[in-house]
């Protein structure tokens, strides 16, 4: 190992900067003042060689992780300087989607930077055409909420007070949003100081390590797709609509593999829509990580080094790669999960014992909110089984990795009872290993708001595999009423909101009759809730 670095040290230095990451994570969420962060946890911490380079990531959101390298590279370009702290959430130019905002600060040793550290958090609002920057009708990234490019929020160790207020002027809610974002700047702080304290113990030799680190990732994840036979494959799925229409989007990937490279290319997916669905290139190429993540080994430690072997490329003006003004706000939390799934698909010939079944493939958003209060939620649903397992009941899948909003916490922060939430029994797909089960959440609304759904899987269920039947679809209701998978309404006082979340497709043929679950299959009588 170069400059003396043996394999034990190495492994010693890997695990430290994945604990500089994890507690930078615990410092965002235990200084959060949003449920959003500090109960959801919808954040994401990581830590980056000075060339901009992934070197270690704590074990959160699987979207935010993989797009965030773009974040920092916008913000090299910027010309960064030791004591700033950039601020960003542009799609366009680093970020995702306009509601995550994403702090990056440059870590210094003497006079020369040595890493950066980063975090992107999901804040509940961040202004436009309706409460919680989530409307199910925008047309253009203007509606979504305040856009903003790389931009020094810190500037030699002093907050610009003229660019936070800038901020907060623009936004509802802005005491939390502030709180929010001082948790940010005291997690990337963190990083920063443990960071110090590596380069203390190690000197020099930890540049040495971070080059190591990330070779043997990418050794290790070159060597699991050269196991995995060569060819070309091909899988197609679609979005249920972009929030103005409800025609379907269709998603078509080819994977190729070649030794021991991947590549991921998305001609033939659909032009950019007028809606939301529009997902940037950043966000695509963070879904396809995660999938290759999924197929190699899981053990391989997170950083650049597993994404090299992995190219991804899509045609430019495409949903999976738009253009600016289009509106991107569903297609980080939607058309995410989409692509995840048809690479999955595709991998299916590749790697069958490694590819589960379709699980909901949806976050379902749910946000409530008016000018004093704004809630976020997403809302976990069934897993897809896989060759030795049944599929979970009731959690997250694909592109998100938070919690729930506990009851306590939620009904404390805000004007919302929660009349249920319980599982949807029956809405797994059957199969050999049955998938799991989604979930039902009933919320009453103790003074009037606006209610925003951004959701999938409402008519096509999610897909068993190897004979095994499909997921259950899920359903929005608005008192008692069924309404679109998309939608935004302004509703009053004691209305009553329920989201079904679909179920996860079974695996291999179930006993007797191969039958999936449909739309009734499940246990749905909800009464007007």
């Amino acid at each position: 190992m170069s400059d003396g670095l043996d394999a034990i040290e190495l492994e010693i230095v890997r695990t430290q900067l994945a604990g500089v990451a994890e507690e930078m994570g615990d410092v965002l969420i235990r200084g959060a003042y949003s449920p959003n962060i500090a109960e959801r946890r919808d954040c994401s911490t990581a830590i980056f060689a000075a060339d901009g380079r992934l070197l270690a990531q704590a074990e959160h959101i699987p979207v935010h992780l993989g797009a965030m390298p773009d974040a920092v590279d916008a913000v090299r370009k910027r010309d960064p300087e030791p004591g700033d702290v950039f601020v960003l959430n542009d799609p366009y130019t680093g970020g995702t989607h306009l509601p995550d905002l994403t702090m990056v600060s440059p870590v210094v040793h003497g006079e020369r930077i040595v890493a950066y550290a980063a975090s992107r958090a999901h804040h509940a609002d961040v202004g436009g055409m309706a409460p919680g920057s989530m409307p199910a009708g925008a047309r253009d990234i203007f509606q979504e909420g305040l856009r903003i490019p790389p931009t020094r929020l810190v500037a030699g160790g002093e907050v610009r007070q003229d660019i936070e207020e800038l901020v907060l002027a623009n936004v509802r809610n802005p005491a939390e949003r502030r709180a929010d974002l001082r948790a940010q700047r005291a997690a990337n702080d963190r990083g920063g100081e443990r960071i110090a304290d590596l380069l203390a113990e190690h000197g020099e030799r930890l540049r040495s390590a971070f080059d190591a680190v990330i070779e043997y990732s990418r050794e290790r994840v070159e060597g699991e797709i050269a196991a995995l036979p060569d060819g070309r494959y091909e899988a197609r799925d679609v979005l249920e609509g972009d929030g103005i229409t409800d025609a379907d989007v269709p998603i078509e990937v080819t994977v190729t593999i070649d030794g021991d490279a991947m590549d991921v290319d998305f001609a033939g997916t659909a032009e950019q829509v007028a809606g939301n669905v529009n997902a940037p290139l950043s966000v695509a190429k963070s879904a396809v990580y995660f999938v290759v993540r999924c197929v190699t080994d899981p053990d391989v430690p997170p950083n650049q080094g597993c994404y090299d072997p992995v190219t991804v490329s899509a045609p430019k003006g495409s949903l999976v790669n738009p253009e600016p003004p289009a509106a991107v706000v569903g297609g980080n939390v939607e058309t995410s999960q989409r692509i995840a799934d048809v690479v999955f698909a595709a991998l299916g010939e590749a790697a069958p014992e490694r590819v589960p079944a379709a699980g909901q493939g949806t976050m379902n958003n749910l946000v409530i909110g008016s000018p004093a209060f704004t809630y976020y939620e997403t809302i976990g649903g069934g897993a897809g089984a896989t060759a030795t397992a049944d599929g979970s009941d009731g959690i997250q899948v694909g592109m998100t990795n938070t919690e729930n909003t506990p009851i306590e916490a939620l009904e404390a922060a805000f004007p919302l009872r929660v009349e249920a939430y319980a599982i949807r029994r029956g809405s797994g797909g059957e199969g050999e290993r049955d998938g799991g089960a989604g979930l039902r959440r009933s919320i009453r609304l103790e003074a009037e708001a606006t209610v925003s759904l951004l959701t999938e899987r409402r008519r096509h269920p999610p897909a068993g595999r190897a004979g095994g039947g499909d997921g259950a679809t899920g359903q929005n209701r608005i008192d008692g009423e069924r309404v679109p998978a998309k939608t935004t309404r302004e509703v009053a006082a004691g209305t009553v909101v329920t989201i079904l979340t679909p179920g996860g497709g079974g695996h291999g043929p179930p006993d007797g009759d191969a039958a999936g679950n449909t739309d009734s299959a499940a246990s749905d009588d909800v009464g007007n809730g």
